[in-house]
């Protein structure tokens, strides 16, 4: 299924962080956060200024950023979690 979000939505697909800390230590499921790193899935045209252009993404497919644990609205495709967010939402561009 391809997916095209509207406007300046981004749709992303967390990162999962490691089971295992340095020290060998399992973590379980309970106990683990919303990981804040994500992968950028697919992005909208750009976002729409006041005087009808329109602000291309600074983001583009694959690249990896940073979001707020809570940030975005979570979705299901193709049996896999994924958030929609804003791209203002994106806190930062994560360099290789």
């Amino acid at each position: 299924m391809k997916i095209r979000p509207l406007a300046d939505r981004v749709v992303l697909k967390r990162i999962e962080e490691a089971e295992k800390t340095k020290g060998g230590l399992y973590i379980p499921d309970t106990a683990k956060e919303k990981p804040i790193e994500a992968q950028v899935v697919a992005v909208g045209n750009g976002k729409p200024t006041k005087d009808g252009k329109v602000r291309p993404l600074e983001v583009k497919p694959g690249d990896r950023v940073i979001i707020g644990k809570w940030s975005g609205t979570e979705v299901k495709l193709e049996g896999e979690e994924h958030v929609i967010v804003r791209e203002e939402d994106i806190l930062a561009i994560v360099a290789r």
